[in-house]
Order: structure tokens, then sequence, then C-alpha cells
């Protein structure tokens, strides 16, 4: 985290620029008019006045540039720590592709690094600079002080206008880059799939699509970036040459109209030095205008990823709970499932049939927070299942079973990472996979690829069931653990899930009459 100190030490280093400015103006206007005097020691003292105020400028800004980068460097680590942990979980009805999720989870981070370092600092500085040099420039000309602060205002008129168009533009910029890495990624995902269907022409005009799009967004902020910077320049160059015409024409004695003031060569020449330095911090602050609409814009899109708000502490499951749907509707947008009533008792299984679509897998999702609740509630344990510590309680065994690179041992290992190679071995023979160890010369060190290749589909079922014995979790999630299976692999797996699963509340979806016949009870949907 961030403390004060650091994060403020880049405004202090811009308003401390000004400060540099300032002795750089008195240095010169001091320099100049003992040139004019012919004082030769004045002129020595202010040259060497000039060379240190422009060395310490160059420090200053230099240290600036540098805490900034520092300040954005932690701002940006404390977005991944936030960030990252959420990008595995899939809010339930997110529609967003998995390439659009981890570009904005990486690149829009990165778009926080000018936020940070430069906008920032910059926005706090030109509100304290601009008054520090006009108090300066008053003690020389408290009419040119009041000029420089009264030109103030178009000048941020024209940086809000400005400002307003490109927060618009940016925002559309990185929703059409977002898209673009989504679907960039999801395609290459899926490169097998289209060139098997000879699609590769019809998606590289999906990608030509978005490319031009991103080209034409890009486009529209640089147009608008151009504008507002001419706005800008034009506002600063009119404000300095008002400046510089009173002070010349008050020193020539020229103004049109009295004045209650006379300038010498060193109070004019001292106002007319800090005159652009003046405008500066407000042009520093117009040039890092597009670093302020690209954080924002990022920020409200990892927003959208991490909300900022604290996860509230979840109750934990002390053992096998009790499960209530109550009227639960299941709301992907353009179809809804239900509504479901069911009740599960603890340490009872219950057994869910019904046709093919009819949403039983998607009740299993809803209560793992996997599928949109559109109405009604699960409670657990009399509890809202959102407030129930339901991960690392559950067991699950799907209709497919995910492997990674690595033996056999470590694949089922994955439930429970801190069990040694003993409870493994144990689990692994409960589920039925005794034979496989033994006829297979490695063992439990049998190296799989991440397909689980040269296993059989049952054998790829047990080390699942395996998994699940391993985990000893209070309630089990069954989503057809039979399916696809000959009649005498459905039988044994479904021997092992009934003996293992007593005293353990179990939710169960299958087409099986034999494993249905299992439960405690059974529930056919319609």
């Amino acid at each position: 985290m961030i403390n004060r100190f650091h994060s403020q030490a880049p405004v202090l280093f811009w308003i401390a620029d000004s400060g540099a400015a300032i002795l750089m103006a008195v240095a010169l206007a001091t320099g100049v008019t003992a040139m004019a005097q012919d004082e030769h020691g004045n002129l020595l003292l202010a040259a060497g006045g000039l060379i240190a105020a422009t060395l310490l400028r160059a420090g200053i800004q230099i240290g600036a540039t540098d805490t900034g980068e520092a300040v954005a460097v932690a701002a940006k680590t404390n977005w991944r720590q936030r960030i990252y942990a959420q990008v595995l979980i899939a809010a339930p009805g997110d529609r967003r592709m998995l390439g659009e999720t981890v570009a904005d989870a990486v690149d829009r981070i990165e778009d926080l690094g000018g936020f940070h370092a430069r906008f920032l600092p910059l926005r706090r500085a030109a509100v304290l600079s601009p008054l520090f040099i006009a108090i300066a420039a008053a003690f020389a000309s408290w009419v040119a002080g009041a000029i420089m602060l009264a030109t103030l205002l178009p000048f941020g008129l024209g940086m809000a206008l400005a400002g307003t168009a490109a927060a618009r533009a940016s925002a559309r910029q990185l929703d059409a880059l977002s898209r673009l890495s989504g679907l960039f990624v999801d395609r290459v995902r899926a490169l097998p799939v289209i060139v098997g269907f000879g699609a590769q022409e019809r998606i590289g005009r999906h990608l030509a699509d978005a490319t031009r799009e991103v080209a034409a967004r890009t486009i529209d902020v640089l147009k608008v970036a151009f504008v507002s910077s001419a706005v800008i320049e034009f506002f600063a160059a009119l404000s300095v040459a008002l400046v510089a015409l009173y002070c010349g024409f008050n020193l020539l004695g020229l103004l049109p109209f009295p004045v209650p003031e006379k300038l010498t060569l060193g109070e004019a020449l001292f106002v007319l030095v800090l005159a652009p330095e003046f405008y500066l911090p407000m042009r520093r602050l117009a040039a890092a205008y597009h670093d302020k609409q690209v954080g924002e814009a990022a920020v409200e899109r990892l927003e959208s990823i991490a909300p900022p708000s604290a996860p509230a502490s979840k109750s934990l499951i002390v053992g096998p709970p009790a499960l209530r749907f109550d009227g639960v509707v299941i709301d992907y947008g353009e179809t809804t499932i239900g509504p479901f009533t069911l009740d599960v008792a603890a340490g009872t299984s219950l057994a869910l049939r019904g046709s093919t679509g009819i949403g039983k897998s998607s009740l299993l999702h809803a209560l793992l927070g996997l599928a949109p609740i559109g109405r009604g509630r699960i409670l657990v344990d009399g509890q809202d299942a959102a407030n129930v510590a339901l991960p690392g309680n559950i067991g699950w065994v799907g209709q497919s079973v995910a492997f990674i690179p690595g033996t056999l041992v470590d694949n089922i290992r994955l439930a429970r990472p801190e069990a040694d190679d003993a409870a493994v071995g144990a689990a692994a023979r409960r589920a039925g996979l005794g034979p496989l160890i033994a006829a297979r010369g490695a063992g439990l060190t049998l190296q799989l690829d991440h397909r689980g290749s040269g296993l059989s589909g049952g054998e790829r079922r047990r080390v699942g069931i395996a998994r699940v014995l391993l985990k000893d979790a209070p309630l089990w999630l069954l989503d057809e653990p039979t399916a696809d299976l000959d009649a005498r692999s459905a039988a044994d797996i479904a021997g092992i899930l009934a003996s293992a699963a007593r005293g353990r509340t179990v939710l169960m979806v299958t087409h099986s009459a034999e494993l249905a016949a299992s439960a405690d009870r059974e529930m056919v949907l319609v």
C-alpha cells in the first residue's frame, strides 16, 4: 500500500518546480538589470544563481518523474492483487469473452500508469503552482498578477470542454480494444475447430472488422486530442501575450489608460519570465489529460471485474448442510428456467431426473454461483447461499473430468493439495482404481497429459470420484456421474458413490434410474 508521503511526493516536487522557476526569473531579471547598469559583480552573481536554479529545477523534475512512476507501480501492484483473484471466477451471467476479461486485467492495469504517474500529481500541482507564481509576480506588478488570474477562466473552460469530448472517445476506444483482444484470444483457443469447419475466411473477416473499429476509434481519440491541444495552446499564448503587451507598453509609457504602477526593466522582465511559467502547470496537465481519460475508463472496467466493496465474511459449514431451493428461476437473458422449489435434508441424498434441458445441471451451477438467479433464493442451513463459505466444502463429480499434465497422484491430489501419498492411494483404491494401479507398471506415478490420454471413460470417472473421496467434503454435487458409461462401469461407480455418500448431503443429477434408486429421495423435474 502507498503511504501518504509517497503518494504526495510527486505533487510536492511539481510545486517545488514552480519555486525553482521563480528563482530563475529573479536571477534572470537581476542579471539583465545588472548588465544594463554595467554592474559586473551583480551580473556574475545573477549568472551563478541562474545556473544553480536551472540545475535545481532539472533535479526537481527528475525527482517528480521518478516518484510519480514509483506511485504508479505501487498502484498497479495493488490493482493486480485485487483483480487477478477475480479473473478465474466467472460472475453469474457474465457473457464477456475470456480474452476480453484477460485483456482488461492486463492491459487496463497498464493504462493506469500515466494516470497515477502524471495526471494525478499534475492536477494537484496545477491548483497551487499558478497561485504561487501569481503572488510572486504581484510583488513586481499586481496588475500583471491580476491579468494572470483573470485568464484562468477561459483556459479552464477550454480544458473542461476538451476533456468531456476526450472522455467519450477514450471510453469507446477501450471498449473496442477489449473486444478485439477477447475475439483474438478466443479464436486462437478455438483454432482447431475453426480449421476443422473451414471457417478461416469468416473468422478472418470478423477480426478485420474488429481491427478497423479499433483504428477508427483511435483516430477519433487523436482528433479530439489534437483539437483540444490547439485550443489550450491558443488560450495560453493569448494570455502570455496580454501580460507581455501590458509590461512592454507600461515600460515604454505607451499604455492608452492610466495605471497605478510604473514598471522598471527588472520588474517587467521578471513578470514576463513568470508569465509562461504561470500557465506551464496547466499546459502539463492538459498534455496529461489523455492519461486521465484512459485511466478513468480503465478503472471503470476494472471495477466491473472486482467491485470496490470489501467482501463480507461468510458463514462456515460445520457439517452436512440442509439445502432449500425456494422458487428459483435461472435467467440466462433470452432463456429462463424454472421456477424450482425443492428441499434436501441435512445428511440425505436427492436425485434429480428429467428431460434434457429442463434445468437439472443449472440448479447445481446456481448453487455454486455460476448461473444467474433471476428470482427466488437458495438457502444453505437457512442462510442465503451467497453468505455461506461453499468453496472448499463441496465435492464435485461432473460429466467430464479435467486433467493436468502430471502423474496420476498429482491429478487426484488436486482435491486436497496437502494430502500425502498414502491418503491419495487409499482414495484411488476406494474409487476402484486398484486394477489400473496394479496393471500399469508406474502405478500412481503414471504420467498423464491434459487430456487424460490412455485412460478409459470409466477410469476417468473414477479419477473424479477419487478426488471427491480424498476431499471428504460434507456436501456433494454429482452431475451425471455415470453418463456415457457401459452398464457394468455405471453400476460399479453407482455402488461406490452410494456407499461413500452416507452421512453427507448429496444432490445428484442423473438420467439413470439405477443411480437415482440409490438416493434417499428422487424428484422428477417437469
